[in-house]
Parts: structure tokens; C-alpha cells; sequence
């Protein structure tokens, strides 16, 4: 089977290398790829949200299965796209159609499937600039601090959390009235604030079945100790050592079950990866959001821990039999830390030589940010690097992950030394 995989992250390095084990594969591309996915396939340099692009290279490489890794293509229809071409219909797709993916294109969308189906989540509500007005009325009536979501993607960075009453009316205004995120906030999701430590579920369904994958934690602050800007990941654990049977339970019964239900009862076609970002508020789990794909870096720490051949588990899509497959899960823990470019997430230099990948021995590395030229591979990223590694306990993982990041360098590079400090 030959397959095309979109995107040119962590994540995808992760799909490229585990899907590159299968004995059902011929031959593995990757849409752009990057310098760890060239050495598992053939790297294609083209816009995957240019559908007519991917239509060729689907057509001219005898594609058969198409992995579709970041959320963009998804919510702009690539699945439906790939549905009404008829040379393109008998492709397996991994994603949701364009109507299924508003779980995470629209925070409104995704609030009131929650609220439909009376799966747990922050209470909200959600305002245009023709009700702004409201809007500051109904900041008023939550307490500190505030959580504003623009309605719509906007590249990891629409999601405000406020401390001062005043702060959040005007971050209100910027986002509503003076476009401060484009046509992403032109609604904007206010909800309450909830208090606890967050984890990711992560979930797969053919559109009937589903298989529930292991849980992760991932850390998404720039500074030790959970401080500073907000970045796409700095690291994450997998499993998350205070997910218990009880809580995993409830996450199963309350969040799970009910929203592969209420997609069916929606007709909402769902085949793809559903990742719900939880948090536990005193031992009780809730909804902070929905992503219609897998997680980076979260991704990088899940996938080892599969011993499934993946392309088996991903043709079961065919027919929708999924449950014939039985998902065989590595007990160890997997840690993954991410090396970054200095000054990530703001400003930060490209082009920066990369050293010592060839001196790592016991973990895996996952490209991200990075390209190959002439020999030699160079930063072309914020987030340059993912290091995994498997043991039998949290902290022996960490260990191998940190002593595999001491023997890479490059010119600022920098990580965080106290991933999973909070576990």
C-alpha cells in the first residue's frame, strides 16, 4: 500500500516512522516531510492545503491512504474534497470531513455539541461585535481569571487567560471590534476558569468504533515551573501517572462514550483521531477543548508506546471494522523532551547548524524544525526537536530523554529541565 502523509512536524516524523514499520506498506511519502522523514520516505515539497497539488501527487504516486496530520487541511475540507473527486474516492483518508472537524474550527461549534450532549465543560457564552456589549456584561459575572477563545484557528495563539477584570474587556474589544486575530475572533468564546491539572485522551474511530488510545500530559509554558509564554509544546509524559482506573472511568463514560454517540446522533461522519484536552478538577474530568487530529508533542510520546502495526489498525477504515483489532499497549512510560531555537516562541534564528544526532543511541528523535543540506542538518523551526524515550518508570524515562538531549547542540538551544516535576 502506498501512503501519503501531510504535515512536517514531530508528529508526523512519529506517524512516518511507525508507519514505515508495517509490512503492509510499498511505498511512504511525506507532504512537506522534513530531515527525519526523508530518511523513512520521499519528502514532497508541495502546499498541503492546496488540494489540487495533493490531488496530483495522490494520481501520479498511486496513493492508496492518505494521513492527514495537522488540523488546517482538515478544517478546510480535504476529506470532503477527496469524497467528490471520482478518481480520488476509493482513498482511505485519516481525518474527519470538513463538517466534523468545527470541533476544534469553531470553540462555539464545539461548546454546544458539549452542552447538547451534556458532556461535562466550563460554562460559556459567545459574543460577536454586535453583541459586545454583553460581552463586558458577562465578564462581570465570572470570577478571576478570565478565559477568552477566539472562535476560529488562529495558529495555537487565540486562547487568552486574564488575571484583571479591565485587561480582559479590552483583549474583548482588540479581538472582536479591532480584529486582533483576523476573522478567527470575529466570535469569541468567554467561559469560567476551572482550576486543575490538565491531561490528553486521545481517541480513535472509523465513524462506528472506536479504540481509545494511552493518555498523555503535554507542557505547553516556555519556563521551568510552568511560567512564561505559551508555546505548541515543550515536552510530555504518556501515560499520566494520576489518570487511575476511576478517573479513566469517568473520562470513558462521561466524555468519551457521550461524544462518539452524539456525533452519530448528529450524523456528524467522524473517521480520524479525536484528542480531548481534559482537566481534572477535584477528581472530576471536563472538556477544555477538542482537536480533530493528534497532538505534537503528545504524538511523539503516544505512538511508541502502540505495538500495532499502524497501517494494519488505519485499514480497518475500509470497511468500518476497527473493533477487529485489538490494541496491543507498551506498559513502559514514554517521556518526551523538545529542543527548541533560542528565543522560540518569539523571535529566533533559522539556519543554525545541528550537532550530535548520530550520538544518540538509547532514545528516539523526532524531527520537527529542521531541514538537511549538503550533509549536515540545520534549525529551521522554532521547535527543533523531539526526544522520546521508554523505561520502566517516569523517572527513569526523563533520565534517558535528558541525557540524549545533553549530546545534541546547536547554537541557543534550549529545553526545559522539569518535564513532569508536577507528577
Amino acid at each position: 500500500m502506498n501512503v501519503l502523509i501531510l504535515g512536517s512536524g514531530g508528529r508526523e516524523h512519529a506517524f512516518a516512522l511507525k508507519i514505515s514499520k508495517s509490512n503492509n506498506l510499498s511505498k511512504l511519502f511525506i507532504a512537506p516531510g522534513n530531515s527525519g522523514t526523508m530518511k523513512l520516505g520521499k519528502n514532497l515539497n508541495i502546499d498541503i492545503n492546496d488540494f489540487d497539488a495533493v490531488k496530483d501527487v495522490v494520481l501520479s504516486n498511486k496513493i492508496e491512504m492518505l494521513v492527514v496530520g495537522p488540523e488546517d487541511p482538515l478544517v478546510k475540507g480535504i476529506h470532503d474534497f477527496f469524497k467528490s473527486e471520482d478518481s480520488l474516492k476509493k482513498v482511505i483518508v485519516i481525518g474527519p470531513k470538513k463538517k466534523a472537524a468545527q470541533l476544534e474550527g469553531s470553540k462555539d461549534f464545539a461548546k454546544q455539541f458539549l452542552f447538547k450532549h451534556k458532556i461535562p465543560t466550563a460554562n460559556y457564552s459567545t459574543f460577536t461585535k454586535e453583541n459586545y456589549e454583553d460581552g463586558l456584561v458577562f465578564l462581570e459575572t465570572l470570577n478571576p481569571p478570565y478565559v477568552l477563545k477566539a472562535d476560529g484557528l488562529a495558529a495555537g495563539k487565540g486562547v487568552l487567560i486574564i488575571e484583571s477584570l479591565d485587561k480582559a474587556k479590552a483583549q474583548l474589544k482588540q479581538m472582536l471590534l479591532e480584529n486582533k486575530f483576523g476573522k478567527a475572533s470575529s466570535k469569541v468564546v468567554v467561559e469560567e476558569f476551572l482550576d486543575g491539572i490538565e491531561l490528553s485522551c486521545f481517541v480513535l474511530t472509523d465513524g462506528k468504533n472506536y479504540k481509545i488510545l494511552p493518555t498523555a500530559k503535554d507542557y505547553k509554558r516556555i519556563g521551568e515551573g510552568d511560567s512564561g509564554l505559551n508555546t505548541g509544546g515543550m515536552g510530555a509524559i504518556s501515560p499520566v501517572p494520576f489518570a487511575d482506573s476511576k478517573l479513566l472511568s469517568k473520562i470513558k463514560n462521561q466524555i468519551i462514550v457521550p461524544t462518539i454517540n452524539g456525533l452519530l446522533k448528529d450524523k456528524i461522519e467522524y473517521q480520524g483521531f479525536i484528542f480531548i484536552g481534559l482537566i481534572n478538577v477535584n477528581g472530576q474530568p471536563k472538556v477544555i477543548e477538542y482537536n480533530v487530529r493528534m497532538g505534537d508533542p503528545e504524538t511523539e510520546a503516544v505512538l511508541p508506546r502502540i505495538k500495532n502495526d499502524l497501517l494494519e489498525i488505519f485499514k480497518t477504515f475500509k470497511d468500518k471494522n476497527l473493533n477487529s483489532i485489538n490494541l496491543n499497549i507498551d506498559e513502559r512510560t514514554a517521556a518526551t523532551v523538545v529542543l527548541v531555537s533560542g528565543g522560540y516562541p518569539e523571535k529566533y534564528q533559522k539556519n543554525l547548524q545541528i550537532h550530535g544526532l548520530n550520538d544518540v543511541k538509547n532514545s528516539l528523535v523526532f524531527h520537527a524544525g529542521s531541514k538537511y543540506e549538503n550533509g549536515n542538518t540545520y534549525t529551521n523551526g522554532g521547535r527543533v526537536l523531539a526526544i522520546t524515550s521508554l523505561d520502566q518508570n517516569l523517572e527513569l524515562a526523563l533520565k534517558g530523554s535528558y541525557e540524549s538531549a545533553s549530546k545534541i547542540s546547536f547554537e541557543g538551544m534550549y529545553y526545559r529541565k522539569d518535564i513532569g516535576f508536577d507528577l
